[in-house]
């Protein structure tokens, strides 16, 4: 039997109490006037800082904080009222922060209910769906009023069982920040070794002769949208994509039905996220002043090639006005060009490495997506309890809860 099994068998054999958020705490929004921000002073928080409150370079005067009625204190849940409603945080360390009315601060009473068991315990699925009921869901921005924040019902065990749960998810929530430092890590050292190759290898060849890329392709500017023939998804009559100033799938304006780039080229934002390249081996449409560079000799230059040769290239941009990189900027780049099978023979190497980075890149996001669902599950079995007055679980059910908890450990 698992130390949870032992507790709960102990503390509350015969179930567990639900109640309202407002029974067993005091709840309290942010300032509803619009901050002065300044260089120093107080700390401000607001739902897009949720995750590291004291993270944040916002700061608001003393004396506006003076004001507050209401001062977060050791212990204190912050919890974001628009948006992603139900998000929370626990305030951890005794300096003052000033927060915002996007946010509400509850203040659990200490004898019934552990600060982060409640956190917990308002990002389960259950919490979730009791503050989805209450939610002003046609309300600009949608929100949840704080007097229906109280109104939520949820499961408070006895204090010794909230802190076996709350030493459980911890100690998840520890292994993966631990194994999402880990993995990112590893992609940002695979990138640097990527680069180091790709520069290594064009570098050798800096003896090679040198030619502009007006000599070698036909550079041109995207223009407008085709409005009159475009979707903004993809479907059987529009199926050309529009890009735009961006990278990847963010590049993607809409899709239509005829493409004014048909061969392989090479793309380069223009404003934006300026000299950002981009190897295009499909029809599309550029737009927004995207730059297309096309190579006029295929024998001479190998479009991959080009490519690598401006992959990661600085420009020197005016600062003055609007910053943009335009064609003829492009247009004086000097680039090495060795013959057709030593590109090729580049080319190979570091599609070879773009190929492990990309694996990482897809790689990444699924292992931590992964992780974060077992994560939740495993927190929303934790926090699933028999109510007082319902039957109690039966010994498979037990038996099953026990395995949940032995893996866990």
């Amino acid at each position: 039997m698992s130390k949870l099994d032992e507790l709960i068998k102990e503390y509350c054999p015969n179930g567990v109490e639900y109640k309202k958020l407002h029974e067993f705490s005091k709840i309290y929004d942010g300032t509803h006037s619009t901050p002065q921000y300044q260089d120093h002073g107080v700390k401000f928080v607001s739902v897009e800082n949720i995750m590291d409150l004291y993270g944040t370079n916002k700061y608001i005067s003393e004396e506006d904080y003076l004001k507050y009625k209401i001062k977060p204190q050791i212990g204190d849940v912050m919890m974001t009222r628009i948006g992603s409603i139900g998000v929370c945080n626990v305030i951890d360390r005794d300096e003052p922060l000033a927060y915002y009315v996007s946010l509400a601060l509850i203040r659990p009473d200490s004898d019934k209910v552990n600060s982060r068991f409640l956190k917990y315990a308002i990002e389960s699925v259950r919490g979730r769906k009791e503050l989805r009921k209450r939610t002003l869901v046609n309300a600009v921005p949608i929100k949840v009023n704080k007097d229906d924040i109280g109104k939520i019902v949820l499961p408070v065990p006895p204090l010794e069982v909230q802190r076996e749960i709350v030493r459980v998810l911890d100690k998840f929530t520890l292994l993966t920040a631990e194994l999402t430092a880990e993995l990112t890590a590893e992609l940002t050292a695979r990138k640097k070794q990527y680069e180091y190759y790709r520069d290594s290898l064009l570098s050798k060849h800096r003896d090679t002769p040198k030619k502009s890329i007006d000599s070698l392709c036909n550079v041109s500017a995207g223009g407008d949208a085709p409005k009159e023939a475009m979707s903004k998804e993809k479907t059987d009559e529009y199926t050309i994509p529009i890009i735009s100033n961006g990278v990847g799938d963010n590049a993607i304006y809409g899709y239509t039905n005829e493409a004014r780039i048909t061969e392989p080229a090479v793309t380069v934002a223009a404003r934006g996220t300026i000299g950002y390249a981009e190897y295009r081996d499909y029809p599309y449409v550029p737009i927004i002043r995207l730059l297309s560079l096309i190579p006029r000799n295929k024998e001479e230059l190998d479009t991959k090639y080009l490519y690598y040769c401006l992959q990661g290239k600085e420009y020197n941009v005016p600062t003055t006005g609007i910053p943009q990189l335009t064609a003829p900027m492009v247009k004086q780049v000097e680039i090495p060009v060795p013959q057709m099978k030593v590109q090729k023979r580049i080319v190979e190497v570091l599609d070879s490495f773009d190929k492990i980075c990309a694996d990482l890149n897809i790689g990444l996001p699924a292992e931590l997506d992964a992780r974060q669902k077992q994560y939740e599950f495993y927190r929303d079995q934790l926090l699933t309890f028999v109510e007082k007055g319902e039957t109690i679980l039966t010994d498979r059910q037990t038996d099953r809860q026990t395995d949940r908890q032995t893996e866990l450990n």
